[in-house]
């Protein structure tokens, strides 16, 4: 089974480009803007406000609901993919469509230079029904309200809609490989929220995120020096008790 029309990534990043007018934009005026017929470049788009690393808060969801229509599509065996009407009228606000494309050109700028068409067999007939499958995964992990858990299952939709993109069989594995990941990162997140919430209620699980939250941060560098929090640093005998208490 092959795509009807293939727009090459290099092609996308050249019309993402000159959508330069200084206004919001909706998924619909994008994919128009691109012409793609396939499934590949549609997923890579829909992903792309999650699985990149800008705010892109009140997006999973939908684009999630999406994605999973999309991917029961594939598996159907459907050529063309199809969005409903609201779906295609998210408008994304002209500053994050900037974030978002500025991204996607550095990163896939960066992919260009390692993808090519190889082990094709991996993104065609039961290596594609697979694809779809985990599609469908990632799409409902997506929509699950665990803040701060999203980028993963998006970034491996976009490997799925590279390597359908451009029959890149290797990417395709490396997709799996990134989806069972990410199924044991939220069996991981869901345990812990779990345990947490039995453990201190509401007021636990939202101290657990701010704990993830605050060593992601400190783990890229954008830390705001957590080591005062640290207990096995001496304490300031000049604040007051109640602000000595962690």
């Amino acid at each position: 089974m092959q795509d009807n029309h293939k727009t090459s990534l290099c092609e996308a990043l050249a019309r993402f480009r000159a959508m330069d007018e200084k206004r919001s934009y909706s998924i619909g005026e994008i994919l128009q803007a691109i012409d793609e017929k396939g499934f590949g470049l549609v997923l890579v788009i829909l992903s792309l406000p999650s699985a990149l690393p800008v705010p892109a808060a009140g997006y999973s969801t939908p684009f999630g609901l999406a994605m999973l229509a999309i991917g029961i599509q594939m598996l159907q065996g459907k050529h063309s993919p199809w969005l409903p009407e609201k779906a295609k009228n998210i408008s994304l606000p002209q500053s994050f469509f900037q974030k978002m494309i500025s991204g996607a050109t550095k990163f896939l700028g960066f992919l260009e230079r390692f993808i090519r068409p190889r082990l094709r067999g991996v993104t065609k007939t039961n290596g594609r029904r697979a694809l779809s499958f985990l599609v469908i995964l990632m799409a409902c992990l997506m929509t699950l309200p665990i803040p701060g858990t999203n980028t993963f299952p998006a970034f491996v939709i976009f490997l799925i809609g590279v390597c359908l993109s451009e029959e890149d069989g290797l990417v395709a594995l490396a997709a799996m490989l990134a989806g069972v990941l990410a199924v044991v990162i939220y069996l991981v997140a869901i345990y812990f929220l779990i345990h947490f919430f039995q453990e201190y209620g509401w007021g636990g699980i939202k101290h657990f995120l701010d704990l993830v939250k605050d060593f992601v941060k400190d783990l890229i560098g954008m830390g705001d020096g957590a080591m005062a929090t640290d207990p096995s640093l001496p304490v300031d005998q000049s604040l007051p008790a109640e602000a000595q208490t962690f």
